[in-house]
């Protein structure tokens, strides 16, 4: 599958910084709003944490159709690490249809800044994909399946961040994509 490199033109293959001060090529043009899913392995989530992912769930709905979806943690009780990544890598790869536009989150991944993701976001309506899910493994991460699969590969940050806020901080990125696209105020 193509790498980030095939899909965005403001990916720059040989450097991991995102263009800075840049506007999004899709501001104020008409964007063909595919369903968002959000696939994320973890435990059950805190009253707190729903909540906000929720709240996050409601705003982006006036632009697209989102679901959340939660992939339990080591589904078959693994006791050694690479066959809990694997066990949890198959159960994502078993909701993941051959014509979604998959992104996965990856500590590895290219570093995209806003701008960056409203036009990835803007980009996959391009594909001919039906539906754009975002993949967010467990502890350990993606398994080979996943890392085959994914269409793109991005870090939403330099800082390793635990699967719940990296949920929380592409829920609010995407929203803020949206915004950039609508040629919006963003409004927290």
């Amino acid at each position: 599958m193509g790498l980030a490199v095939n899909l965005c033109v403001s990916f720059n293959p040989t450097t991991s910084t995102p263009a800075q001060g840049r506007k999004c090529k899709y501001e104020g043009q008409s964007v063909r709003a595919l369903p968002i899913r959000i696939l994320s392995v973890g435990k059950k989530r805190s009253r707190g944490l729903q909540l906000m992912v929720d709240e996050y769930v409601d705003k982006l709905r006036y632009y697209c159709s989102v679901e959340d979806v939660q992939i339990r943690p080591n589904p078959r009780n693994a006791r050694e690490q690479k066959a809990q990544v694997d066990a949890e890598d198959e159960a994502m790869m078993n909701l993941i249809r051959s014509d979604d536009w998959v992104v996965m989150l990856d500590e590895r991944g290219q570093d995209i800044g806003s701008e960056q993701m409203a036009e990835l976001v803007g980009d996959a309506g391009n594909t001919g994909a039906s539906r754009l899910s975002f993949c967010i493994g467990g502890p350990y991460g993606h398994g080979s399946k996943m890392r085959e699969r994914a269409n793109v590969s991005i870090k939403l940050s330099s800082l390793v961040l635990n699967h719940q806020i990296a949920l929380l901080v592409l829920m609010e990125q995407l929203y803020r994509s949206w915004t950039i696209l609508k040629g919006q105020k963003y409004h927290h």
